[in-house]
């Protein structure tokens, strides 16, 4: 698929004078932070694995740098982007620098969190520079909506990849770490530097790969069900479980008969816990009663 013209990817210069001509500003509120390396954007690509036949969709592309090398490497893109100026401009943008491939991308205008369905064929791989204020909603919910979804790398705040990747133990295993591993298995895949973004942030980023899982997790305890161990489990995190799952159970004796009957000491903590504990505690839930 690598057909483009050498300098078809997006540098400073052509970011910065992209932006000036669309009168963009980069906003806190949104998390914006352009990449503007194409050697950066390229490294994101080759670790995420995108293949010739790959689906690949995008959330957030911005201006649309790393949509380019996307396009380079994958049969489609399509990019979900909320913001109304850089949705406007960014089909221009892929007719102007890749015009070979731009009848192979597709822009959807709106909110990720809102999208329940795409365009063309299902996605089978997800890559994005998520901003860090919404990089785990956004994460959590295309991996729930989007089954085809096989591969996803996703490049977040440094502090909030480490919480996906953690593992059980870890002291920053938690919410993000569980309800990731539902899906998917986790891995850090690198680190980014800020100076490849404009305007620089005040944090590092780093890349998070996320493989599906090949069989769910085996329970018959529905997600719903699951999730809320965890949350319940999370929310005061320095307790036991029995006492943490306390209200979720109905009471203090009823979360330890659970947690007994799951095979998880009530003296345990949430954070030593892997997801497939978090499932047989929630298959062992008791009934409340009336």
């Amino acid at each position: 698929m690598s057909t483009t013209e050498p300098d078809a990817l997006l540098g400073p210069a052509e970011i910065r004078e992209l932006a000036a001509t669309l009168g963009v500003r980069p906003t806190k509120q949104r998390g914006q932070n352009f990449v503007i390396d194409a050697n950066t954007v390229r490294r994101i690509v080759r670790t995420a694995e995108v293949r010739p036949d790959d689906v690949v969709v995008e959330v957030g592309p911005g201006l649309g740098s790393l949509t380019l090398a996307l396009l380079e490497a994958a049969d489609r893109v399509v990019a979900v982007e909320i913001d109304d100026v850089l949705a406007a401009a960014l089909p221009a943008t892929v007719a102007a620098r890749m015009p070979q491939r731009a009848d192979r991308f597709t822009l959807v205008h709106s909110d990720a969190m809102l999208v329940r369905e795409l365009p063309g064929p299902p996605p089978t791989a997800l890559v994005a520079n998520l901003p860090y204020n919404v990089a785990v909603p956004v994460l959590l919910t295309m991996l729930d909506r989007f089954p085809s979804i096989e591969r996803t790398l996703v490049m977040v705040q440094a502090e909030v990849a480490d919480r996906l990747a953690a593992r059980p133990g870890n002291k920053v295993y938690g919410v993000p770490s569980v309800k990731a591993n539902w899906y998917t298995d986790v891995k850090r895949a690198g680190s980014i530097g800020r100076k490849v973004f404009w305007p620089a942030p005040n944090v590092d980023s780093g890349l998070v790969s996320l493989v599906r899982r090949t069989e769910p997790v085996a329970t018959t305890a529905s997600k719903a069900e699951v999730f809320a161990v965890v949350d319940a489990a999370f929310a005061q995190r320095r307790k036991t479980l029995r006492a943490a799952l306390s209200g979720w159970a109905g009471s203090a004796p009823a979360a330890e008969a659970a947690l007994v009957a799951a095979g998880i000491s009530p003296q345990a903590r949430g954070e030593a816990l892997t997801v497939e504990e978090f499932a047989a505690i929630a298959e062992n839930k008791p009934e409340l009663s009336a």
